[in-house]
């Protein structure tokens, strides 16, 4: 089985920048499509941005665009969002999620593997 754990939540500043961080275990990361989600208290979880396994194509949310970045790192079996400009409707708990699925899949059922999320509140 595969685990995975989000860190690098926390309380920042409108404005700040945040990267949180991706942790796999148990299984083949390399071999993993990677996605970060959000959600929102009383909203639906939303698709943030998600990162291929063979050549690393990543795609975004178009409100993520110009200021959020996936990236991943398979020697170290992380997968890393950077959130620049962050603004309070960024407050959101953020999951990480994996799957043996193809590029560009936004939708959250393909995606075997789920992180129990990390809390970013973005608050002055």
């Amino acid at each position: 089985q595969v685990q995975l754990v989000e860190s690098g939540g926390g309380l920042v500043q409108p404005g700040d920048s945040l990267i949180l961080s991706c942790v796999a275990s148990g299984g083949t990361f390399s071999s993993l499509a990677m996605g970060w989600f959000r959600q929102a208290p009383g909203k639906e979880r939303q698709f943030v941005a998600t990162i291929s396994y063979s050549r690393s194509n990543t795609y975004y949310a178009d409100w993520a665009k110009g200021r959020f970045t996936i990236s991943r790192d398979n020697a170290k079996s992380t997968v890393y969002l950077r959130m620049n400009d962050q603004r309070p409707d960024d407050t959101a708990s953020y999951s990480c999620a994996g799957g043996r699925t193809g590029p560009q899949v936004v939708e959250t059922a393909a995606y075997g593997y789920w992180g129990q999320g990390t809390q970013v509140t973005v608050s002055s």
